[in-house]
């Protein structure tokens, strides 16, 4: 998704401070498994019935696709709100609960789940949408078990995303802070341990993709690619609202 990665680019060159940790976990939520980059050539003359195969389960894909970020960009303001009300939480509720607390491991997995706070807050509105596309395109398969891999990958990410309840921010800081921040609550740790790996962007077309599209699944693909461009720029603009949630609660990463 080069034109994803240029636009995260840039906005992460001109941010710093506290902003830093979330914008390089933006960044290592973007990298996707690597199968498809170090996939051999497509097999030549392969059977009509395969051919036609592969064609079905990629215009089907990129049909879910679609839907799935369009629906995404349709609520995209909406979306917005997710991490504000996380911080309005936090500063209603428990500001400065972790003051005194160390940087360290410990601060940097409460850190995650502070990240992973803000993303499911923010994911709420889509999650009907992610379930479409999910039973949309669940069992689909092509004769690359490169590009099948990957994309079962990503849809059981979305489906821990869907799975996951969000945090309670103020217990589990305080309840680090009752122990004297010697060891993170047990909650933090199970929720990190979900999270983090199944923290995808919502609109995924691999490039070996384009080897099985028609006609019609390219333009769809090209229509899809502003709105995943106009997520990415919705998300970046979320790198603020970590360091704000971040200094509410007085917890360094």
């Amino acid at each position: 998704m080069p034109g994803r990665a240029a636009i995260l680019s840039k906005f992460f060159a001109a941010v710093g401070g506290a902003s830093m940790p979330y914008a390089s976990a933006l960044m290592k939520r973007r990298v996707l498994p690597p199968l498809l980059a170090i996939a051999g050539a497509f097999a030549i003359g392969a059977a009509p019935a395969l051919a036609s195969s592969n064609a079905a389960a990629t215009q089907a894909y990129v049909q879910a696709n679609y839907a799935l970020v369009r629906a995404a960009r349709s609520h995209l303001a909406t979306s917005e709100a997710g991490p504000v009300q996380v911080l309005d939480r936090v500063r209603g509720e428990c500001p400065g609960v972790g003051a005194g607390s160390p940087e360290d491991a410990e601060s940097t997995q409460m850190s995650n789940e502070v990240i992973g706070a803000m993303v499911v807050s923010a994911a709420k509105p889509d999650l009907q949408a992610i379930r479409t596309f999910v039973h949309a395109v669940a069992a689909l398969s092509w004769s690359s078990s490169a590009l099948t891999h990957a994309i079962h990958a990503y849809v059981a990410h979305l489906k821990t995303v869907l799975s996951l309840p969000a945090p309670n921010l103020c217990a589990d800081v305080k309840a680090w802070g009752a122990g004297g921040y010697r060891a993170l609550p047990a909650s933090t740790l199970a929720f990190v341990a979900r999270f983090l790996p199944a923290w995808v962007a919502l609109g995924y077309l691999p490039p070996q993709l384009a080897g099985y599209e028609s006609g019609a699944a390219r333009a769809l693909a090209g229509r899809s690619r502003p709105l995943e461009e106009q997520l990415t720029e919705g998300e970046a603009r979320a790198v603020a609202h970590y360091g704000e949630i971040m200094n509410a609660l007085a917890i360094w990463p």
